[in-house]
C-alpha cells in the first residue's frame, strides 16, 4: 500500500503524480470543465463525506450547461469518491471531483466548440484545513467589497460550477488578499449583494436570517442549503431577498458559507464593524450546529453523512 495521494481518473485508481492530461486539453485553454468541492470530516465512526450524493448530482447538473456527456452515474461517482478517500493514506479533508473536455477526437485540433472532444472525469483529494484561518472562523474575518462584479445570468450559467466562471472569483480573491483582507464581497450588475468568490452569504437583521436569491447571481450552495435547514429547525426565519451593501454595515451579524469556508463569521466589511465587530451569537450557534452535523454528533442529520469505511 502506497502512502502517496491517490486519484481516480476515467475509471482507474492511480497515484496522483501519474494522473496527467495532454497539453491540448480543451479545458486548459478555455475553462470547459465542471467541478465540485466536498468536505471529509472525522467522526466517531471514521471518516465521513458531507452530502456526497448532493454534490455528485450537482456535478452532473453542471455538465448539462456545457452539453458535456458524463459517462458515469451518480452512484458510480459516489463509489469512486469513497474508493479514493479509502485508499489515500495521507491526511484528507477536501475532495475535488472534476469533469472536463480533454483531447480532441481529431488529433492536434483546438477549437472553441468542444463537441468533438473527449470527456475526462477525475477525483482527487487534498488537505485544506480552515479556509480563511483559525482565528477568522472563531472570531470573524475582515473582508472588502470587490471592485470586480459577478457575471450576470445572461453572461454565463451561474447555476453550474464551470471552471472558467471562477476566473472572476480568482480576480476578486487576489484583490482582497492584496488589500490585506481575508475575502471579498461581490456585487451583481444591479449593485446588490451576490456572494463571495466561493461562498454564499447570510445577514441577520431584525431577527431574520436573510440571504440573496438565486436570481441575484449566486450559486445554489449545498452548505447554504444545510445552514438554511439548520436555521429553520432552530425556529429562525430564513428569507431570500435582495441585500444592499449598506444594509450589511448596519446588520446585527453577517457570515459566509461554503464547502471550503464552512460557516465563517464576518466581523468587518470595508473597515466597518458588523454588529459588535465579533462573531455573533446566532452565527456561532449555526456554526456549532453545522459542525455537529458534519462530524456525526447530531443524529438528526445523519443522512448528510456518507461513511467511507
Amino acid at each position: 500500500m502506497t502512502d502517496k495521494p491517490m486519484v481516480w481518473m476515467d475509471g482507474k485508481l492511480m497515484e496522483e503524480d501519474k494522473a496527467v492530461v495532454p497539453i491540448m486539453t480543451h479545458a486548459l485553454h478555455y475553462g470547459t470543465g465542471v467541478f465540485e468541492g466536498i468536505r471529509v470530516y472525522e467522526t466517531s465512526k471514521g471518516r465521513a463525506v458531507f452530502r456526497l450524493r448532493d454534490h455528485m448530482a450537482r456535478l452532473l447538473d453542471s455538465a448539462k450547461a456545457l452539453a458535456m456527456p458524463i459517462p458515469y452515474t451518480v452512484d458510480e461517482l459516489c463509489e469512486a469518491v469513497r474508493l479514493v478517500v479509502r485508499e489515500t493514506k495521507v491526511e484528507v479533508d477536501y475532495i475535488r471531483p472534476i469533469a472536463f473536455y480533454s483531447s480532441s477526437k481529431k488529433p492536434r485540433r483546438i477549437v472553441l466548440n468542444p463537441n468533438d472532444f473527449n470527456v475526462s472525469v477525475a477525483i482527487a483529494t487534498t488537505y485544506m484545513g480552515t479556509y480563511m484561518g483559525a482565528d477568522e472562523i472563531e472570531n470573524g474575518a475582515r473582508i472588502i467589497t470587490s471592485s470586480w462584479q459577478k457575471p450576470t445570468n445572461t453572461s454565463t450559467s451561474l447555476q453550474a460550477k464551470i471552471c472558467g466562471n471562477y476566473v472572476n472569483s480568482v480576480l476578486a480573491k487576489i484583490e482582497s488578499n492584496q488589500a490585506g483582507a481575508s475575502e471579498s464581497l461581490m456585487l451583481n450588475s444591479n449593485g446588490t449583494v451576490a456572494e463571495g468568490p466561493g461562498e454564499n452569504v447570510f445577514m441577520l437583521r431584525h431577527g431574520k436570517l436573510i440571504t440573496p436569491p438565486i436570481s441575484a447571481g449566486v450559486l445554489e450552495g449545498i452548505t447554504r442549503d444545510s445552514v438554511t435547514i439548520l436555521a429553520r429547525d432552530m425556529g429562525i426565519e430564513v428569507v431570500e431577498r435582495e441585500i444592499t451593501r449598506s444594509e450589511i454595515f448596519i446588520a446585527d451579524e453577517f457570515f459566509m458559507t461554503g464547502t471550503a469556508a464552512e460557516v465563517t463569521p464576518i466581523s468587518y466589511l470595508d473597515g466597518r464593524a458588523i454588529g459588535t465587530g465579533k462573531a455573533g451569537p446566532i452565527t456561532k450557534k449555526l456554526q456549532k450546529a453545522y459542525f455537529d452535523a458534519a462530524r456525526g454528533k447530531d443524529p438528526k442529520y445523519s443522512s448528510w453523512l456518507d461513511y467511507v469505511g
